[in-house]
């Protein structure tokens, strides 16, 4: 029972450590609110779309959906057209500290959240086709222990991820920094968006 628990838990780090378009969000809301509890709403979102793509790939019926080309090509499109907008959002917003209107409404932060998660090419190809396929070695309990591993990771991420944002929120009362990782994320996820881009070409060409 100890190596589908090992094997979940570091292929789902593996996999979700690289600083992708969600990870940039959650720490970016992180960094922009003074309390953690306004940031719940991200998190939760992020960490049920996280746990409903693992289980879906875990039990193979993602794997079903996505045999389709044509839903694959909707998928990176509508992907990409949410990433230009995040981008341009993230670039023209403001730190609440140094900000004189009102911050992201709940409701906008789940939007991107679930944007950023479901809409996400590299996330559902990721979990596909890798935990998905792992997922596939084994049965009865030793499968349920390899995903209950698997969603740990993604929730214990994504607080962890708002934590280091809101403690660097709180070293920068300037909101200076805070504004410096705003750019930074903008041309990261530019980087994905060109990615994605790319892959999409090569699905369609």
């Amino acid at each position: 029972m100890l190596q589908p628990l090992i094997h979940g838990f570091l292929l789902a780090l593996g996999l979700i450590l690289p600083l992708g378009a969600q990870n940039v969000f959650v720490f970016n809301q992180g960094a922009n609110y003074k309390s953690i509890f306004k940031v719940l709403p991200v998190i939760i979102t992020a960490g049920v779309c996280d746990s409903l793509l693992i289980i879906l790939a875990v039990l193979g019926v993602s794997v079903i959906l996505l045999s389709f080309p044509i839903l694959q090509v909707t998928i990176y499109c509508i992907g990409l057209v949410f990433l230009l907008y995040m981008a341009w959002s993230m670039w023209m917003a403001k730190p609440e500290r140094v900000n004189t209107t009102r911050p992201m409404s709940t409701k906008k932060q789940i939007t991107f959240a679930l944007s950023v998660s479901l809409l996400n090419p590299h996330a559902i190809m990721d979990t596909i086709g890798v935990i998905g396929t792992n997922g596939a070695i084994y049965e009865g309990v030793s499968k349920g222990i390899f995903m209950i591993a698997t969603l740990s990771v993604s929730w214990l991420w994504f607080f962890l991820l708002a934590i280091l944002g809101k403690a660097l929120g709180h070293m920068d009362t300037s909101g200076k920094y805070i504004m410096m990782i705003n750019k930074i994320s903008v041309v990261i996820i530019l980087v994905v968006f060109g990615i994605i881009f790319k892959q999409l070409m090569m699905i369609v060409c």
